[in-house]
């Protein structure tokens, strides 16, 4: 059954990608629980596969640990994420600023929807679109983030041409209610 937050979040979605990888997360909540890792099937969502990624939460620690970059992503970084600490992965207020939002997901909880220039702190010329999603081991405390993210690559003349559509990423977080938990 879905939610209102989940409706208004999946309302929001443009990327075909992004939607099937929302519905199945949504999938797979079970008697209104957030889902854990183990519970995400890869074979439904195989050919969203490369733009997947996602990261552990440690509360002891306020941290995060990456647990997977998909071919896509591990490609615009130029690195993959698997197993690099959060802080290190990332720098400065590029670090402050996806650190704020992952962790708002994890431990509100709430649901992330985002359009715009997504890897401007990687110092892409581009845009694109985000969805960010918590997960927990015991459906309740968040442990960790499970994310997608489609992008497209702008050249530099056609950044002139839309520079004002590329001033930022738009956020918005869809917070759960406790009946999700």
């Amino acid at each position: 059954m879905l939610t209102q937050e989940f409706d208004r979040f999946l309302a929001v979605i443009e990327a075909p990608g992004l939607r099937t990888v929302a519905l199945h997360w949504q999938a797979v909540c079970r008697h209104n629980a957030i889902p854990a890792w183990r519970d995400l099937d890869p074979v439904a969502i195989k050919l969203q596969l490369p733009i997947i990624w996602s990261w552990k939460y440690d509360r002891t620690t306020d941290s995060f640990t990456g647990r997977l970059g998909g071919e896509t992503i591990n490609t615009i970084f130029g690195r993959s994420l698997r197993g690099q600490p959060m802080a290190e992965f990332f720098r400065g207020d590029a670090y402050d600023r996806v650190f704020a939002r992952h962790k708002r997901v994890v431990v509100k909880p709430a649901l992330y929807h985002g359009t715009g220039r997504v890897f401007h702190h990687e110092g892409r010329s581009g845009q694109g679109e985000r969805i960010i999603l918590p997960l927990a081991n015991d459906g309740r405390n968040g442990d960790g983030i499970f994310g997608a993210t489609v992008y497209e690559h702008i050249t530099p003349l056609d950044a002139l041409r839309v520079k004002d559509s590329l001033t930022g990423e738009t956020e918005a977080f869809f917070p759960l209610s406790t009946a999700w938990r």
